[in-house]
């Protein structure tokens, strides 16, 4: 297949990018700067302009841009920011998509499970309805921005992305220095539920929906585990031998905002996922600990 990437620069781009190219896929990534070679492909989203007819040539569109919400504290103008950053670059490639029938009839378009807001032990399908947070906002704007590519008969898929687990940064990179030195650190009483998918993963379930039948959302997670249970999975994994926990009153005041993230609870459920035939590769908290730790792949 023929497909362009945008975000290609983050964890989960970096990886896809190579992983399609490693399987035979033509790459093309879409970039803010004067593209260098044939793989790349120009646009500005701030000023919604892209070059159609480079786009039009690819069989999907994959958008995994937006800037990261846990790098910087949620200031207003941040979360401004963070919104922009996603309406613009969705927005503009559904629109490009909706106004040519020789383009993309497929946009797989990155999404969170934030969607769903602090949810406790209530198991949560895609069919469930939108929290009140402000993550459950910027996600409810975020595909709505979709909506004209959908609307001209192109296949959509919202990829509601969980915790991605990776031994390279992302969700765990606060919490893998301490472990590589001995610590494991519980972030407030360890009882909310993480969706979590390894890297890997990750990059299979959205190379396996480039062309399985799904549209509309999908949780991106492998299962959810209790934020305690998978910490204890990584302590085993790097022999760390004391658990320090964080309170969550000191997380709300270094965090803000960005606190209901990892103190909020969402036990996401691939059900859609699950229902199109994809079967991950680490399935239980041992397995994605024991790669995350060495790189090993499970034991059969």
């Amino acid at each position: 297949m023929r497909v362009v990437v945008a975000g290609s620069s983050g964890l989960i781009g970096t990886a896809l990018v190579r992983h399609l190219t490693d399987a035979g896929h033509e790459v093309r990534r879409l970039v803010r700067r004067r593209p260098r070679d044939g793989g790349e492909i120009g646009w500005d989203p701030v000023a919604g302009t892209i070059d159609e007819a480079a786009v039009a040539s690819a069989d999907a569109v994959v958008d995994l841009a937006g800037v990261n919400v846990g790098s910087r504290p949620l200031t207003a103008a941040r979360k401004h920011e963070v919104v922009a950053s996603r309406v613009q670059t969705a927005g503009l490639l559904a629109r490009t998509l909706a106004a040519r029938d020789d383009g993309p009839r497929v946009l797989l378009q990155a999404s969170g499970i934030g969607a769903y807001g602090d949810r406790g032990d209530a198991l949560l399908t895609e069919d469930e309805p939108l929290g009140r947070t402000f993550f459950a906002d910027v996600v409810r704007r975020w595909e709505d921005a979709t909506t004209p590519a959908s609307d001209a008969g192109v296949r959509v898929v919202h990829l509601r992305t969980g915790i991605v687990l990776s031994p390279h940064g992302g969700a765990l990179g606060r919490l893998l220095l301490p472990l590589r030195a001995g610590v494991a650190t519980r972030l407030g009483d360890g009882r909310q539920y993480w969706s979590w998918i390894s890297l890997p993963d990750e990059v299979a379930a959205i190379t396996h929906l480039l062309t399985a039948p799904v549209h509309g959302p999908a949780n991106l997670v492998t299962r959810a585990d209790r934020h305690a249970a998978l910490l204890d999975a990584l302590r085993r994994a790097y022999g760390a031998r004391l658990t320090v926990p964080v309170p969550a009153a000191a997380l709300r005041v270094a965090l803000g905002d960005f606190a209901s993230e990892v103190l909020g609870s969402v036990r996401a459920d691939p059900a859609v996922l699950r229902g199109s035939g994809f079967v991950p590769l680490h399935g239980t908290p041992d397995e994605v600990a024991r790669w995350v730790r060495t790189g090993s792949p499970p034991a059969p």
